[in-house]
């Protein structure tokens, strides 16, 4: 995209959010619900589609300025920038990823529109942050497949059209050998979606089980086709790896927002007869929290430049997604010590985005994951493998 066009969807975007979507933030932790007028906005923008190329529908950014827009997205709840995040990341790219060329034509544009919402069937109860353990299978039956398991903790699933369901095609493989990806659509015979989930935070951004009892699916759903079988854990690992850099994009945006709340709450919030932010021990915790920005910012628009030009695509996204998640987790807490008794009231921003920030260091594999992503990577260029 060019340069100007770039800066205009950022400013469009950057206004719609700060004048619409935060006025109506209280809203939605109240109904645990976008408004049905802003998923409306947010699809005739093209943000479900904004990083899927533009050949099929979408606005076709590179890393590097999908990471400038998620900055903007982040700045408010984040149940809105989940509404279509996963169209256009993990769920998304498993098309990008994996499919052929006659899936893709045939499915991204619905994503792309906003005419579909993705979810990414993964996680199992007893496979989260390993997910070569998962127990769901799929096996031939004739010219379907029969899919049988069930998932966890499922962004989207209450609402989803289509979901990205992976399963063990080989019952003889172990880890992450003999994992498939499959497109399984909403109202398929066997496919049961459990009640939302009650969570923490990021009311809004909704979740469930997933249940697949014999369902059937055709051919044509496998992801890739023939040439698909075995490969699934594989296009779930680079979902991942890009997914990982959004998080970490979404993280940046939050931590500006939550440290706007702060400087704004410590430079009129009166005691002893002058604003709080006056006191040194005040301005100690503003400024970590700006260094915490600052350095979460640069580090992801490294990571998005090397994962562009492909000379980083697996210790860069760790890298950020684990110092984004753990720095938006630190100014969450410092913007709640500033406030003081006023950071523990619900309605105030700051409660409310310190449980929202918990989860990016749960999601899309856990802080103590990324260490082992990073540091075994590091090693094993050490040893030249």
């Amino acid at each position: 995209m060019r340069d100007t066009d770039l800066d205009e969807v950022l400013a469009t975007v950057r206004r719609f959010v700060r004048n619409r979507v935060v006025p109506a933030e209280a809203d939605i932790e109240r109904d645990d619900a976008i408004p049905d007028e802003l998923r409306a906005q947010a699809a005739a923008m093209g943000l479900f589609g904004f990083a899927i190329p533009e050949e099929y529908g979408g606005l076709g950014l590179s890393m590097c300025e999908e990471v400038r827009l998620v900055f903007e997205l982040g700045y408010t709840t984040p149940a809105f920038r989940s509404m279509f995040g996963t169209n256009n990341g993990i769920a998304g790219h498993v098309l990008l990823e994996g499919a052929d060329e006659e899936q893709k034509k045939a499915y991204l544009p619905r994503l792309a529109s906003g005419e579909w919402t993705a979810s990414f069937a993964l996680t199992e109860e007893d496979a989260g942050s390993d997910p070569g353990g998962l127990s769901t299978t799929a096996h031939r039956d004739g010219g379907d497949w029969v899919v049988d398991g069930a998932k966890r903790f499922i962004t989207n699933a209450p609402v989803a059209d289509v979901f990205m369901v992976f399963a063990r095609t080989d019952p003889r493989a172990s880890g992450g050998a003999g994992i498939s990806a499959f497109m399984v659509e909403r109202g398929t015979p066997g496919l049961h979606i459990g009640p939302k989930d009650a969570k923490m935070g990021q009311a809004g951004a909704w979740t469930a089980d997933v249940h697949l009892d014999g369902v059937r699916v055709r051919a044509g759903a496998l992801i890739g086709g023939d040439a698909g079988i075995g490969r699934g854990y594989t296009t779930a690992m680079r979902c991942l790896a890009h997914g990982r850099i959004h998080i970490a994009a979404l993280c940046v945006g939050l931590s500006q927002r939550l440290l706007d709340e702060s400087v704004a709450y410590a430079a009129t919030r009166v005691q002893g007869g002058r604003p709080i932010g006056e006191h040194q021990l005040i301005q100690g915790l503003i400024a970590d929290s700006g260094t915490d920005l600052y350095a979460a910012r640069a580090l992801v628009k490294e990571a998005a430049a090397a994962f562009d030009d492909g000379s980083d695509t697996r210790v860069g996204p760790s890298c950020a997604k684990y110092f984004a998640s753990e720095a938006v987790g630190r100014i969450a807490d410092r913007a709640v010590q500033i406030h003081s008794g006023a950071g523990y009231m619900r309605g105030v921003p700051v409660e409310r985005f310190y449980r929202d920030a918990r989860l990016f260091r749960i999601y899309e594999g856990t802080s103590r994951i990324q260490q082992l992503i990073i540091a075994r990577q590091l090693l094993r260029t050490a040893r030249g493998a």
